[in-house]
């Protein structure tokens, strides 16, 4: 089994869900699909059943995935004795952050890295980064910038290097401007059941936006679920509601200049942003390197 293969298997096996598999691996569904369809024959059994509503692991798939989970660690291991040469290190981590993570965040961690160690080979893949820890679990990247979860999953950890405000934004023109002044002028929050509200399809940002909302036994009406804060940003830029976003997103924002934060819910738990790996990993010295070096910049 070809690296790229048990990479694509392995993450299915931990997702079950093609679509978030293909999404961790940055491949289409169909892309995920051929792969396993591939090995299934390679290996002459159905690894996967799958229906209308789920994915789950045959007998023959438990089997290939103990196989691919002893040959990753075998892998790792390998990779660690061979990165050194004398003080030098080579050798690639994958690394997974937001757009606007890897021109902010890492703007100060990579090139100082670069300048330590040339031999080391950045692979940076960029998506939401509310995806970055289960990417990180699952052995898709190496590590990845991400906001400190309420519960970091066992077997993980986490270095902080930032924190953002979380604030709630708005258009400035518009009818839900118009709303949010009126409430404004008014010196009241609004009725937020009349006032359009545009989610992140998951992540923190909406957990603690929601969990708030029940909190005031308020029920609002959702517009629309995208996927990142950048696209969330867009969507409240061209008016069509109000976002609980990370302040750090809006400084990095080229449409910055057509929103507003506003005064409501002013006390949203802030984002810690910073890396995430599997704690097992920092024994490899490329990743250590990464890890030293973000300590040293976040000093």
């Amino acid at each position: 089994m070809d690296a790229r293969t048990a990479e694509v298997f392995l993450t299915l096996a931990d997702s079950l869900h093609f679509g978030r598999a293909a999404a961790r691996c940055n491949l289409s569904t169909s892309a995920v699909s051929r792969v396993i369809q591939r090995l299934e024959s390679d290996v002459g059994q159905t690894l996967f059943t799958r229906d209308n509503r789920s994915v789950q692991l045959t007998p023959a798939g438990r089997e290939v995935l103990a196989y691919a989970q002893r040959d990753s660690a075998a892998w790792h291991r390998l990779r660690r004795a061979l990165t050194t040469d004398g003080d030098r290190l080579h050798g690639e981590i994958r690394l997974y952050a937001s757009v606007t993570a890897s021109y902010s965040v890492l703007a100060d961690i990579l090139p100082p890295l670069r300048r330590a160690h040339p031999g080391i080979e950045l692979k940076l893949h960029t998506g939401d980064q509310a995806d970055g820890v289960e990417r990180v679990r699952a052995g898709v990247d190496d590590c990845a910038v991400v906001a400190e979860p309420d519960r970091l999953p066992a077997g993980l950890v986490f270095a902080p290097l930032h924190t953002s405000p979380l604030r709630l934004y708005a258009p400035r023109s518009g009818p839900v401007a118009e709303t949010v002044q009126a409430a404004l002028d008014a010196g009241d929050a609004p009725d937020w059941s009349q006032l359009p509200l545009v989610l992140a399809e998951h992540g923190l940002a909406r957990d603690r936006l929601l969990r708030r909302f029940r909190e005031l036994g308020q029920s609002p009406q959702v517009y629309a679920q995208v996927a990142g804060h950048e696209a969330v940003v867009s969507v409240v830029s061209l008016g069509f509601g109000v976002a609980a976003v990370p302040e750090l997103v809006i400084e990095h924002s080229p449409v910055a200049g057509r929103i507003q934060a506003l005064p409501w819910m002013g006390d949203l738990a802030p984002f810690s942003i910073g890396l995430c790996a599997q704690a097992r990993r920092l024994e490899d010295p490329l990743l250590a390197a990464l890890w030293q070096q973000a300590a040293t910049e976040s000093r």
